[in-house]
């Protein structure tokens, strides 16, 4: 984990945080926040789901920022601390089938690229359409990205305690 930004904000006298560095490219960080709060607000996935993955992503990345970060809207409908904690290797014993797809799905992406299995894509389809498969797997290319880009511009922050947020887009 990197500290040190490797960018300055594009904003005068604030730090150069996420946000902050996006400003250089404006019209493009205002398009990547209407869709990432779109995908939060919209849907057919609900939001500890998609939280579920998010955080699944945020360990596997080691993105410092992204591991401490928890959504008001799924901790609203139950995701616990408690249960975020789980979120490690070996969660498959801790997560119904219905999370643990999801689970699965996201270390596939987020891993060497290769096709789905066929006990993957039937555990899948056993759980979510194939518009909700397409919604998850667009979340978990944000959700890398994000964590990418957090890591190798160096903005994620000394230390963080866990800290919820407002849902993006709410």
């Amino acid at each position: 984990m990197s500290t040190t930004p490797r960018i300055s904000s594009a904003i005068p006298g604030q730090a150069a945080e996420f946000a902050s560095v996006l400003r250089h490219a404006p019209e493009l960080a205002d398009a990547f926040f209407e869709l990432y709060g779109q995908f939060w607000q919209r849907g057919l996935i609900d939001q500890p789901t998609k939280e579920i993955t998010r955080i699944r992503n945020a360990r596997v990345t080691d993105c410092g920022f992204c591991k401490r970060v928890r959504f008001a809207g799924a901790r609203d409908r139950g995701l616990t601390e408690d249960r975020a904690a789980l979120i490690e290797d070996g969660f498959e014993a801790h997560f119904d089938g219905r999370e643990r797809a999801a689970l699965v799905l996201t270390d596939a992406i987020i891993g060497v690229p290769a096709p789905l299995d066929a006990d993957t894509r039937r555990a899948l389809l056993e759980h979510y359409s194939p518009e909700q498969i397409a919604e998850l797997g667009l979340g978990v290319g944000l959700f890398i990205a994000l964590a990418k880009v957090l890591i190798t511009l160096g903005l994620e922050p000394e230390s963080m305690a866990v800290t919820v947020v407002p849902t993006p887009g709410s």
